[in-house]
């Protein structure tokens, strides 16, 4: 269930500037804040922030939330911070199973530029949800073409700066400029015991993670439609495998010109949960919930037939999944299952099925499109088998390289 802030949204289109997929992670947190560096795809007014207690067996309180402009690590631009409230609180407390959605924050936000997200947390937490395998690589991508942006220069630090309302991209109708590159950073900072939520220095956090705590979205309203798509996948949707930090998500951003929300979970699968709920339960419960997507890639199924599942019962769940998509007025683009001879889990059995499975995606007529990313990544001489070029090194994860040609192998649609 998700609880909406009582304060109105300005007027215009609501859409998803960033998202993640919610697991179960092991941390139980006391007296802590956390601060989660992410970065948004579109630009837009009233941001609003979501936090999900997803995975907590009990109620969770947030005693202070404060969002502002990344400067470097856990240190954030001055002047930049502001309090987030929940219907006019600042104080909210998330009951197990439950999410809620902030009040709009003032202002604008520019598109593709690093927020700070500082949550603090009253008392203890026990089962902590969030995403695990974060990344907060360089920015932009060393792969990504040079005609994808503007030319270089400093982004201001302020919310509604020159570059938050110009520097639109040509067709994307949505993201402003990117500002000077940008190292890699922790994707998250852990406190000192307490509430500093609203320091704009890093000196009390000092210890990074590589995971995002509870916060899986933040939307803005834009005047225009803007084309916003999901990818809802396992660790190759996350980036796992890729020697600079950047997955085929991230890519596909820059190659497009359009939003690119990254819905993946390592490990997950399509038929049973892990630190996540399965991906046709996470459609529904979590990407379907995020207002503004209009497309949804879906890359995942390596893992289920690593575990046994038979193609049957995969192509019924695909079924199932665009089903429901279309109900909602968003398309669904089918990925196909990359090769993973050589990986430790693959089995005869296992490629047959992943044959049967991709020949249902390419042409069974269930997806709006169709993604090769088999096509795309496989060795000729060897179908079963990643490209060598295209490995990171299991047989199962692409490398950099890899999932370039997985970005390269998309055509985004429009916005609605």
């Amino acid at each position: 269930m998700v609880t909406v802030g009582g304060r109105g949204a300005v007027g215009g289109r609501a859409v998803t500037t960033w998202a993640a997929a919610a697991e179960a992670l092991g941390a139980r947190l006391r007296d802590v804040t956390v601060r989660n560096v992410v970065r948004t795809s579109v630009g837009g007014a009233g941001l609003r922030v979501r936090l999900t207690n997803a995975f907590g067996g009990r109620a969770v309180t947030f005693g202070r939330v404060c969002v502002g402009v990344s400067r470097a690590g856990a240190a954030l631009e001055p002047g930049s911070n502001r309090a987030v409230t929940f219907g006019g609180c600042a104080e909210v407390t998330v009951g197990a199973g439950e999410t809620v959605l902030s009040d709009p924050v003032a202002g604008r936000v520019a598109g593709r530029r690093r927020l700070a997200v500082s949550v603090y947390v009253r008392g203890e937490c026990d089962t902590l949800t969030g995403r695990n395998r974060a990344t907060a690589p360089s920015y932009p991508p060393p792969a990504a073409p040079s005609a994808a942006w503007d030319a270089p220069g400093t982004q201001p630090a302020a919310w509604d700066g020159p570059r938050a309302r110009s520097g639109v991209l040509p067709g994307s109708g949505a993201l402003p400029s990117v500002g000077a590159w940008e190292p890699a950073v922790s994707p998250a900072y852990r406190s000192l015991p307490g509430d500093h939520a609203a320091d704009e220095g890093d000196g009390a956090y000092v210890e990074p993670v590589a995971v995002w705590h509870w916060l899986d979205a933040l939307t803005v309203v834009t005047p225009e439609p803007v084309p916003v798509v999901a990818a809802l996948g396992d660790s190759l949707t996350v980036g796992v495998g890729s020697e600079t930090g950047h997955g085929w998500a991230d890519l596909l951003a820059h190659l497009s010109g359009v939003a690119v929300l990254n819905e993946g979970v390592s490990g997950g699968k399509v038929l049973a949960a892990g630190t996540g709920r399965p991906a046709e339960a996470r459609l529904t419960a979590e990407v379907l919930t995020k207002p503004g997507i209009g497309t949804v890639i879906v890359q995942a199924g390596v893992n289920d037939l690593g575990a046994g599942a038979r193609a049957g019962d995969l192509v019924a769940a695909y079924r199932r999944m665009v089903a429901s998509a279309h109900a909602a007025g968003v398309r669904v683009i089918g990925g196909t299952i990359t090769p993973f001879a050589g990986a430790d889990y693959h089995t005869r059995e296992g490629e047959r099925a992943r044959q049967a499975v991709n020949a249902f995606i390419r042409e069974g007529g269930a997806f709006d499109a169709v993604a090769d990313f088999d096509a795309a990544l496989r060795d000729p001489a060897a179908p079963a088998r990643l490209l060598p070029r295209y490995d990171s090194g299991d047989h199962l994860h692409p490398s950099a390289a890899g999932h370039q040609a997985m970005a390269s192998a998309l055509t985004v649609p429009p916005a609605a």
